[in-house]
């Protein structure tokens, strides 16, 4: 049965890639939001998953206002990362994992999701620049297989936190149901607090910040009693792409522990954050085995 290893987030904002692109990594700027990622390869050395389920946000390079799906999941042999004009350059394509994704996909719709299913998907860089991040060497070798899901995070109606929270359940029960012997990690890509325009440009709410990622391990349940309208108070109108972080956190299923967390401002006017959770299997499950 496949198993679901960890969970990691980190923020995605575009200057990042820019940063890698010009090897700044070392700057006093970006060190502290690099160095954070020690620990993950260290993690990712030692557990070497088999493939990355990222929930993200997609930025328009599939779905724009006029046709935005709440909930979609690739379902493709390949996905290629298209020129946005900025950030880090276009990387090599990223293989997926069809089988597993459509199980996934079946699973949600039996659990009553309503997704929308893309057999062709193009990846920004919400999806593309954690992975650089988690795996810096890896050139056009990548060393898992890949699964996008979006989270609508743009056009309102958004889905409430609590709804990406089932969201996230119904992931990790599909991908623990898979029959195929994998070990899975599952990413939740954006924010933390920020807001890009409006009289609020470059709100950045520490306090929230920290609190959300104290709570998204001991208590992440706590973060779906917040309204779209408190998050976008709290956390500013793009920190709503905190549904990803619950999203992945509620796919989880087992026994979860901290490996790590660094947050870091500002990150381009974002509270840049990085957490590393580890998914330990329930003992009546292992007994079970």
């Amino acid at each position: 049965m496949a198993h679901i290893v960890g969970g990691l987030t980190t923020s995605h904002v575009p200057s990042i890639g820019a940063a890698i692109a010009r090897g700044e990594q070392n700057s006093p700027y970006w060190k502290p939001f690099f160095d954070a990622f020690k620990p993950v390869h260290q993690w990712l050395e030692k557990v070497k998953p088999d493939v990355a389920v990222v929930i993200y946000n997609d930025h328009g390079l599939n779905f724009f206002l006029d046709k935005m799906p709440t909930f979609a999941v690739g379902a493709a042999a390949q996905y290629d990362n298209a020129d946005e004009g900025w950030g880090i350059p276009v990387l090599p394509s990223f293989k997926g994992d069809p089988d597993l994704s459509w199980h996934i996909i079946e699973q949600l719709v039996d659990n009553e999701f309503d997704i929308t299913t893309c057999q062709e998907f193009k990846v920004d860089h919400a999806f593309t620049l954690p992975l650089k991040l988690m795996y810096p060497d890896a050139g056009s070798n990548w060393p898992v297989r890949t699964i996008p899901i979006t989270i609508n995070s743009v056009q309102h109606p958004l889905p409430k936190a609590a709804r990406c929270w089932q969201l996230g359940r119904a992931i990790g029960k599909a991908i623990e149901s898979f029959p195929k012997d994998l070990k899975v990690v599952v990413l939740g890509t954006g924010g933390l607090s920020h807001q890009l325009d409006g009289t609020r440009a470059g709100f950045i709410n520490k306090e929230f910040d920290l609190l959300c990622m104290e709570k998204m391990l001991h208590d992440p349940e706590a973060l779906t009693k917040y309204s779209n309208r408190q998050i976008i108070e709290l956390a500013g109108s793009q920190g709503v792409e905190l549904m990803t972080w619950i999203a992945m956190r509620g796919a989880l299923t087992g026994h979860v522990t901290k490996v790590s967390s660094t947050y870091h401002v500002p990150i381009s006017n974002t509270g840049g954050a990085v957490m590393l959770l580890e998914n330990h299997q329930e003992p009546a499950l292992r007994a079970a085995e």
